[in-house]
Parts: C-alpha cells; structure tokens; sequence
C-alpha cells in the first residue's frame, strides 16, 4: 500500500516505562531512550492512498489522520500504536481488517494558512473512548535528516509496525520511505484527550518536529520473531 504524509506533526512526551508496560504486548519489548518510554502523538494528512498497482480512488484517497504510538523493539525497533484516527470511514474499516490495528472513525478539519496547520480531531467510533485534540502547528526551521544516536532519531526513523492477530501472534509490517526531512516546530495545542484511554498524563512540553511530507511504501503482515517483554 502506498500513501504520502503531509504537514505531520510529531509531539513526543517521556513516560516511566512502567505507565506504558502495561499497554504493550508482552511479545515486545518496550524501546526507550535515555531511561523513559515515549509517547507520540502525531497528526497529519493521507493523500493518494492506493493498492500496490492501482491508482487512488478519487473521494476515497485522501482524509486527516491522527495516531498515538509508543516504541517497541522484537526482531528490529518499531512501532505500536496505542489507537489510529481517521476521517474516512474506508481507511478505518480497511485498516482495521489488513493490518488490525486500533482505527477509529473521527470528525476531522486540517486546514493550511501559510506556514500554519490548524487542526482539530473528536473521535466519533461508538466502539472506542471519547477523544479529541486541537492545535496549531508548522515548521520553524530548516529541514534535515537526524543524526543516527539522537533522541529525534530513535523518535522518527522507524521502519515498521507491530501488532497481533487473533491468536496473539505477533505480526508485523515493514515501512519504507526515505528519511523524514524534519523541521523544528512550534505548536499551540489547546486540547489533547488522545492518551487519556490509556490512563497516560501527559504533562510538560512536548518536543515537537515538522515534517512537509513523506512518501510511504507499507507492506502487508508478516509473522514477526518475538522478543522477551
């Protein structure tokens, strides 16, 4: 499957690895940096969603997204995501079914106004908790690559995703793309209920980073060798 991310925002909180242990499958490890668990919220938009193969559909390729994601390690350092939002009810059940992960339906409005990314998410799934956040968001820098070692390396670069099958098996997805041209950032969240079906309190700054866009090349689920939690 093939996307492309426009205007993300990557707002990263530390945790006790402790708060997070208990929402990450036993199979991962917890990935850390620096003693602490990390927690990412990220909102951004999809545009040109497709099947290897085929084009986009039209009125179907494109929507707002908005995920929280933690950092896990197996067989190689990924991703778990904690819950994905999205404005298209064709993404969420679509995604829900190939790569079974944690898709709610939400109201969605991200609008552009120069540098500015205003956005706004309320989580409207019958099926998942009340959450929402609000912002305004952009760039404050120039774009680079992150330096192998650094904090926003371990945030950014990360190449696939994990998740389980109905049996408890762990199952993962490659993800390919070039390196994120990141960009310093500066927001105004004025709301941010994302993690509080976790039980997760996010308290101080965020560190923030900017991203334009990014070209995706998600692959389907594979069985993933298990690390010990």
């Amino acid at each position: 499957m093939g996307q492309t991310w426009e205007h993300l925002l990557f707002a990263h909180w530390p945790l006790r690895p402790d708060a997070v242990r208990a929402l990450v499958p036993s199979q991962l490890s917890l990935d850390t940096f620096d003693g602490a668990a990390w927690l990412g919220v990220t909102p951004f938009i999809v545009r040109g969603l497709h099947l290897r193969g085929t084009p986009p559909i039209p009125g179907l390729s494109s929507f707002a997204e908005i995920n929280v994601r933690t950092y896990v390690v197996a067989d190689k350092p990924g991703i778990y995501f904690l819950s994905l939002d999205a404005s298209s009810r064709f993404a969420v059940a679509s995604a829900r079914r190939s790569y079974l992960l944690p898709y709610f339906l939400a109201e969605m409005v991200a609008r552009r106004s120069d540098a500015v990314i205003q956005y706004r998410s309320r989580r409207t799934s019958s099926d998942g908790p009340p959450a929402s956040f609000e912002a305004s968001y952009g760039p404050r820098g120039d774009a680079h690559e992150a330096s192998p070692g650094t904090l926003e390396h371990f945030l950014a670069e990360r190449y696939c995703l994990y998740t389980l099958d109905d049996a408890h098996r762990l199952r993962r997805a490659q993800i390919h793309h070039p390196p994120w041209p990141l960009q310093p950032a500066a927001a105004e969240i004025r709301r941010n209920t994302m993690a509080d079906p976790h039980e997760l309190h996010l308290r101080g700054e965020p560190i923030l980073h900017f991203a334009r866009r990014q070209d995706v090349v998600i692959w389907p689920l594979e069985p993933a060798d298990e690390a010990v939690g």
